[in-house]
């Protein structure tokens, strides 16, 4: 009893999350055709049952189309059958796109970061191909998080992954409906739900700095437990007048 109590928690907590974020940051509207990028892995397939749950329940009314796009060039591998089989059950259409990327036209950047692009363009032209308005993204709170400390160590820019995204050059709109979930709700609901792993892992996936920031989030979140909290907040309260500001020569 007390084990359906703790499981009852997990999935009341996560989908209040998912609720508040989608509901805080606009990120559904009436009509909406909504194109769910599903990688595989716990994140993605978590997003696939929120949104069919929500779909069928809660107004405004929308439509949901899952697509797994394979990199044919980069040597990993997801279970097919396992993913349309999940998809299905959940009764939303299932798409499998095949596509890929050289990376010698580009050697500036990281094989990861051209992979990820090239596989964001496919999720644009599955989206038109499929009549939707909007591409949702897996990225929860943490991954935004940790996008945001490594922009700032990396990058010397204050920036992150927002929870909604315009794109005007592709007429289309980026979602993230559980950037208000914790990482670790959805490792505790991948345990209970029995989510399959990817059959062979990205090879580059080590050469990201994000395991890293994972251990920098820990560390802060041992110093002050609601470190998630501020940075989060810290996103939305820029007080330019205390930061420094370049003189305009201009004015000289």
């Amino acid at each position: 009893m007390a084990e359906l109590a703790e499981e009852e928690k997990i999935i009341r907590r996560i989908e209040k999350r998912f609720s508040k974020g989608v509901v805080e940051y606009g990120l559904i509207e009436d009509g909406d055709k909504i194109l769910v990028g599903l990688s595989g892995g716990k994140d993605s397939l978590a997003l696939v049952e929120l949104l069919a749950k929500r779909a069928r329940i809660y107004k405004p009314r929308f439509s949901v189309v899952v697509a797994h796009v394979v990199m044919k060039n980069i040597p990993y591998q997801s279970d097919m059958a396992y993913l349309k089989e999940y998809v299905e059950a959940w009764g939303l259409p299932f798409v499998l796109y095949e596509t890929e990327f050289d990376a010698s036209t580009d050697t500036r950047k990281s094989p990861c970061f051209l992979c990820s692009w090239n596989r964001r363009k496919a999720l644009f032209t599955i989206a038109k191909e499929h009549g939707c308005n909007k591409i949702a993204l897996g990225h929860h709170m943490d991954d935004i998080l940790e996008t945001l400390l490594m922009n700032i160590t990396f990058q010397g820019t204050f920036s992150s992954m927002p929870p909604c995204l315009v794109m005007k050059k592709f007429d289309m709109t980026i979602i993230r409906p559980m950037c208000l979930v914790h990482e670790s709700d959805l490792a505790a609901l991948a345990l209970l739900r029995g989510y399959r792993k990817l059959v062979k892992n990205c090879p580059y996936e080590e050469q990201s700095h994000r395991s890293d920031m994972k251990e920098v989030l820990r560390q802060l979140e041992a110093m002050n437990p609601e470190a998630r909290y501020s940075l989060w907040g810290s996103m939305t309260n820029v007080q330019e007048e205390l930061l420094p500001n370049k003189k305009d020569k201009s004015d000289e």
